[in-house]
């Protein structure tokens, strides 16, 4: 299967298309398997990166499906405080959620700006020059983005792109983000939000920062599971309409995040009109488009389906 077949300019030749690998079926083990299938080990200090989920949500990943892979790297979760305020907001807050969600009783949980932050340089960008990321990012050696791949209210979906973007991002430097490089305080970002696709290219900008600093010491998973049109930043999240897709992943992010949004589009789950419509009425679609343009990846890929 190749992403974005609608699209005119010729396909890549297949041996030069990213591979996205897909498990149907959601399970600790798989998760491990589709980690050792990407061929490239996880080695010393392991960043892995997800959303520790919001209070009073319940979609995100669930520590029993990620802690075999989580063991296996011998890796630290790690996340960063929010910038809109909820249960997130500051890091003993933060540390709560991730106790009360299960997350520290499977592995170290670090809170990457709880010491400030770092900056990593934007090549290329229209919009943000400089990324703000937790000050705690820099002492890892090779990250997981531990992706679940949804809805969200802002982006239209949110998967490995968003991942490492806003989520690697300091408080303010989500702030920075959401803003298109506007401003750096949090209680001023949401008064005054930019025009949609600058911040879906900001978005992109700053995941490339990350995808940058990091070369070939990072590996991306997406689970495609509680395909709710809402992120799991959300205190009360929609119920999700249609049923779960499985587990993907790849080395190229870009590639990965449309393979997910491929197999939303060709679900016969007739549910899948909410995900779509929510992807599409926040013009979703053209981060990926940006981030391609920026070279972070390819639309194109070989989609490799695994037993």
């Amino acid at each position: 299967m190749a992403g974005a077949a609608e699209r005119q300019e010729p396909a890549p030749v297949a041996e030069t298309l990213p591979k996205v690998y897909f498990i149907r079926e959601i399970s600790a083990a798989n998760l491990v398997k589709i980690y050792e299938a990407l061929g490239r080990k996880a080695e010393g200090r392991v960043a892995v990166k997800l959303s520790t989920g919001e209070p009073g949500g319940h979609n995100f990943l669930q520590p029993a499906l990620i802690a075999d892979l989580v063991h296996r790297v011998n890796g630290t979760i790690v996340e960063c405080n929010t910038a809109y305020g909820g249960g997130r907001a500051d890091t003993e807050s933060h540390l709560k959620a991730a106790a009360d969600h299960g997350f520290t009783a499977i592995a170290p949980v670090e809170i990457m700006d709880a010491e400030g932050e770092a900056v990593l340089p934007v090549r290329g960008g229209r919009h943000i020059r400089e990324d703000y990321v937790g000050k705690g990012y820099l002492k890892y050696d090779f990250t997981i983005v531990l992706s679940h791949f949804k809805g969200h209210a802002m982006g239209g979906f949110g998967g490995a792109i968003k991942n490492i973007s806003i989520g690697i991002a300091s408080s303010s430097g989500k702030a920075w983000i959401h803003s298109a490089g506007q401003t750096r305080d949090v209680a001023k970002v949401w008064g005054s939000l930019p025009a949609q696709d600058d911040f879906l290219e900001s978005m992109a900008e700053a995941a490339k920062a990350v995808i940058d600093h990091c070369g070939d010491r990072i590996l991306y998973i997406s689970v495609a599971n509680n395909l709710s049109v809402d992120c799991d930043c959300d205190s009360s999240p929609e119920e999700p309409k249609m049923g779960d897709i499985g587990i993907l992943a790849s080395l190229d992010p870009v590639a990965l995040d449309r393979a997910c949004t491929d197999l939303v589009r060709a679900s016969e789950d007739h549910g899948k009109i909410h995900l779509i419509e929510r992807i599409d009425s926040r013009h979703g679609m053209h981060t990926l488009d940006y981030a391609e343009q920026l070279g972070m990846g390819s639309q194109h890929y070989e989609l490799i389906e695994l037993n």
